[in-house]
């Protein structure tokens, strides 16, 4: 059997799907994968903020297209970059078991963050701006785009005093101990990640060959928390260009939300794991 993946070509894409593969290969070892490159327009158009060139799905459309028309089988996606609504004839399958879910400040080694107007941060994300706001308000932005290892080498050039990124991408990268930089890790309580922050998400087309393969690898804890994550996203029909956070975990059959619409007030709640929509409901009511 042969199943073919799609993916970006970033080294972060290649690494997500190249987890997915191993997965796959050790629970049917006689599985033949075959890895495809895809650009998106998102990796075309690098030097404009991604609320002017269309959100979320610059990253996914072309690759939704090749599932769609049978050129790949299945696609590997971070979670967090998904858009609201998937196309038509296609689903998430499966998640990976979550990274670390933490947003993380990154600077060059020694030289670590100044509650002041001439440390400038790098991001494109409302979200991070308005969370880092609250901790260093004093920090100037400008808009940030591209790769991990582009970011990284845009803060070495000195364009940047600090970046911030996702800490289960620089984990996946090996970046997360390095020589040249200094990493500050924020928690939920003070830092809320992007919703599904740290997951790796499996699309495929519904009810397709690989469908009971893909169940075979889905970390079930995990899908609960991705599947309470994106429903947010979805009663909220939030875009990128909104700073919503939100971060659920499941502890003794119980899963615990916390969520922000405004980046300025966060509400949390617990509940059994079997009412995780009502509970988001809930949550999201409760800001009216």
């Amino acid at each position: 059997m042969k199943i073919r993946i799609g993916t970006r070509k970033s080294r972060l894409a290649l690494a997500q799907t190249q987890m997915v593969a191993d997965r796959i290969k050790d629970k049917f070892p006689d599985t033949e994968i075959e890895i495809i490159n895809i650009t998106t327009t998102g990796d075309r158009i690098s030097d404009r903020p991604l609320t002017e060139i269309g959100g979320k799905g610059v990253f996914v459309s072309e690759i939704e297209n090749s599932l769609k028309n049978g050129i790949i089988d299945i696609a590997v996606h971070s979670a967090k970059d998904l858009p609201v609504i998937l196309a038509d004839g296609l689903e998430i399958s499966g998640v990976l078991e979550r990274g670390d879910y933490r947003d993380v400040l990154v600077t060059k080694k020694g030289h670590h963050i100044e509650n002041d107007k001439s440390f400038i941060v790098g991001t494109g994300s409302l979200r991070r701006r308005l969370n880092l706001q609250k901790i260093y308000p004093h920090v100037n932005f400008e808009n940030i785009r591209g790769n991990v290892d582009t970011r990284l080498n845009k803060l070495l050039s000195g364009k940047y005093d600090g970046i911030i990124l996702a800490a289960a991408g620089l984990e996946r990268l090996g970046f997360n101990s390095d020589d040249k930089f200094d990493f500050l890790y924020f928690d939920y309580t003070k830092f809320l990640p992007a919703p599904c922050q740290g997951i790796i998400a499996i699309e495929s087309r519904k009810d397709d060959f690989v469908t009971p393969i893909i169940e075979r690898i889905n970390d079930k804890d995990t899908f609960l928390l991705f599947e309470t994550e994106r429903y947010i996203i979805e009663i909220l029909n939030s875009g990128c260009g909104v700073p919503l956070a939100a971060y659920s975990f499941k502890e003794n059959g119980n899963i615990t939300v916390y969520l922000s619409k405004d980046g300025k007030r966060t509400v949390f709640g617990t509940d059994k794991t079997e009412n995780r929509f009502r509970l988001a409901e809930e949550l999201i009511c409760s800001y009216e």
